[in-house]
């Protein structure tokens, strides 16, 4: 078979290798459409959910979303990047402490919370971990 009659099957391939990349990339990126996602939230919270609930929907919500959801500011934690092996619950803590630079989502840093004290994020984390088990993201180790 010469060059000229494999050329057909060459630009199949680069297609598909294109069409693979940009799938990829989409997925890696946290493009728009994957900002909100859909939560299903526990048929009871612990006493500690109830007042990280509180705590999130004052100072975290208007990024995050309601629940955690996502929204156009800010990204979803009921998401399997922030699964506790991928993002333990220190990594929470030092985001309100110290804000966060955008490293999965396309939303931009997130600034410091200060306001919200390491007792109130343990309560958020609470919140935020039982809705995870919920939609079933649990604990997977990190892979690099």
């Amino acid at each position: 078979m010469s060059f000229s009659e494999q050329i057909p099957k060459i630009v199949i391939v680069g297609l598909l290798i294109g069409g693979v990349g940009v799938v990829v990339n989409n997925m890696m990126s946290g493009s728009s459409d994957a900002a909100v996602v859909d939560v299903e939230m526990p048929g009871k919270l612990s006493a500690k959910a109830v007042k990280g609930k509180r705590t999130f929907s004052e100072n975290c919500e208007a990024c995050h979303g309601e629940n955690g959801a996502g929204s156009e500011q800010g990204p979803p934690l009921i998401h399997n990047i922030y699964n506790p092996g991928h993002h333990g619950d220190e990594s929470f803590y030092r985001a309100a402490v110290s804000g966060v630079t955008s490293h999965h989502w396309k939303f931009g840093n997130m600034p410091a919370q200060p306001q919200v004290s390491r007792y109130d994020m343990e309560n958020v984390i609470n919140f935020i971990r039982e809705i995870q088990v919920e939609n079933g993201i649990r604990y997977q180790a990190h892979k690099m």
